[in-house]
């Protein structure tokens, strides 16, 4: 392979996609949380910024057309499993399904359309990818990044609310006096996790439609000779 930036940068991107869950395993939250999303969004950008440069630099190579489509699936599937599981931390009945399935449909496309390509091997490269699988993964990223927001406002307000009387929270949302913004935490944190889980189910849609698209492009390839 040749050490040029954009494969300098798609490397990183694929580094980060572990690297991710490991923020959790030694800051406390909400720290974590804004660790994970300006990791998470550093990461997503040079998913752009590698194929431009690569393009505009004639520094295109097959060892970064490889690498590419892993490292972003590899930050879509870890960053959605963390989140499942983040999603039942403060739950009584296990994770949130919201979130679960539609991670369920996108983990179950990527790891199916994974194995059939593996199985076309070369064939796989003349099966174009269309623009909306391109949208498909904006829009997975995009999810990702705001349902990490969700994190940070709800333990901002878990934060800023630990030992304070019911009574008093209860005071503060009829209107009383604010100095701590719980109010607007809250709402912060209903917005994020509405606009997130509602771009996730898009991308659960999208994820669907785009899998069975390639599967039906793979299905001349896969029948057997007469």
């Amino acid at each position: 392979m040749t050490w040029n930036i954009p494969n300098i940068l798609t490397v990183l991107r694929l580094l980060a996609a572990p690297g991710v869950v490991l923020l959790f395993l030694y800051f406390t939250r909400p720290w974590a949380d804004w660790f994970a999303l300006i990791l998470f969004v550093g990461a997503a950008v040079t998913d752009w910024f590698d194929g431009y440069l690569a393009r505009l630099w004639k520094q295109e190579s097959k060892f970064g057309a490889m690498l590419d489509p892993i490292a972003d699936k590899a930050m879509v599937v870890i960053a959605l499993l963390l989140i499942a599981g983040l999603s039942g931390v403060n739950r009584s009945d296990g994770m949130d399904p919201w979130i679960l399935l539609p991670a369920t449909v996108i983990i179950f496309r990527e790891v199916f359309v994974s194995g059939l390509r593996e199985f076309l091997g070369d064939t796989a490269g003349t099966l174009k990818v269309t623009k909306l699988a391109k949208w498909k993964t904006t829009t997975q990223m995009v999810a990702i990044g705001v349902l990490f927001g969700t994190g940070i406002f709800q333990h901002m307000f878990i934060e800023r609310t630990v030992g304070m009387d019911p009574t008093v929270i209860s005071e503060i949302f009829a209107g009383g006096d604010d100095p701590l913004n719980l109010l607007l935490i809250q709402n912060a944190y209903w917005a994020t996790w509405w606009i997130g889980v509602g771009l996730l189910w898009v991308a659960g849609i999208l994820t669907l439609i785009t899998g069975l698209d390639y599967f039906r492009k793979a299905m001349p390839f896969l029948k057997d000779e007469a």
